[in-house]
């Protein structure tokens, strides 16, 4: 479906750390870090994930409709049986142009993009990480010497699904890479390097107008659970998989010269705010020179 308006309006967010109750002071609490190591076990995780799934988890769900603004009639179904039926809710249409240089958000939530440097170290909420640890893969990540790195960090209120950004296919199959799960928040980054802790699966595109992109998906602490269909043929706007219950992570290595990002964003990124922004909606255009 094509976007017919609200390409160029976006909301900021200022990144504000809130006292998460299991990582505040964390390094001081010995209880605290027994505590999140029972977290983050299978066992704590698969408890989570079938109270999520079971009928009584219902109760959750008005809450967060009226919280968030949530219009359910944007989506195919209004009644859901579970929080985790309604936490992986599908839009009646999801719309974004079909200009071959207009590159689209995969996914609804906070966005930031950074230059990725030689050396690619990034400071986040006073952690640092390297690219390579992200995708385990030194050679992978030198291949984006110099280009774009896009965050894109998703609220529990935000839509779970995600989409491919353009036409093209997959040139190898899904890499999943195992970890510890951890939550995304940005108060998780002063303890831990969330990109190493967490579950986290990656596919290397080969698309018709941007060329080589790699997306990644994060999962989160509790169940953080990543679902990618075995697709190795893909259209713009069709749907790449979703996330089960936990605030997740999507991220999108793009290769320099070939994109010229929306410069609000960008300024919102230098200045440590993230944007807001929707699924399909359009971020950057194509430099002609590619």
């Amino acid at each position: 479906m094509s976007r017919k308006k609200n390409e160029k309006s976006f909301f900021i967010s200022k990144k504000k750390e809130k006292n998460i109750f299991l990582y505040s002071n964390i390094n001081r609490k010995l209880w605290k870090r027994i505590l999140l190591r029972i977290t983050i076990t299978k066992l704590f995780s698969n408890i989570i994930s079938f109270y999520l799934k079971s009928f009584f988890s219902k109760i959750h769900i008005k809450k967060i409709v009226y919280n968030n603004n949530i219009n359910l009639e944007l989506f195919k179904r209004k009644k859901f049986n579970s929080f985790n039926d309604f936490f992986i809710r599908e839009y009646k249409k999801i719309f974004f142009s079909q200009k071959k240089s207009i590159f689209i958000s995969p996914c609804e939530g906070l966005i930031s993009i950074y230059p990725i440097h030689r050396d690619s170290i990034y400071t986040i909420k006073n952690t640092k990480y390297h690219i390579s640890d992200l995708l385990n893969n030194d050679l992978l990540s030198e291949y984006y010497t110099n280009g774009n790195i896009i965050i894109f960090r998703l609220r529990p209120s935000d839509y779970h699904r995600y989409i491919f950004i353009d036409h093209g296919f997959r040139k190898e199959k899904i890499n999943k890479i195992k970890g510890k799960l951890h939550t995304i928040k940005p108060i998780a980054f002063k303890y831990f390097n969330v990109f190493k802790e967490n579950n986290r699966e990656y596919s290397i595109l080969k698309t018709e107008n941007f060329g080589q992109i790699v997306q990644v998906e994060v999962g989160a602490l509790l169940v953080g659970k990543i679902h990618n269909y075995p697709i190795k043929k893909f259209s713009k706007g069709q749907e790449k998989g979703f996330f089960s219950f936990g605030g997740s992570t999507i991220i999108l290595l793009v290769k320099k010269n070939i994109v010229s990002f929306n410069e609000q964003i960008l300024k919102n990124t230098s200045n440590n705010i993230e944007t807001e922004i929707k699924i399909g909606q359009k971020i950057g255009t194509k430099n002609h020179i590619y």
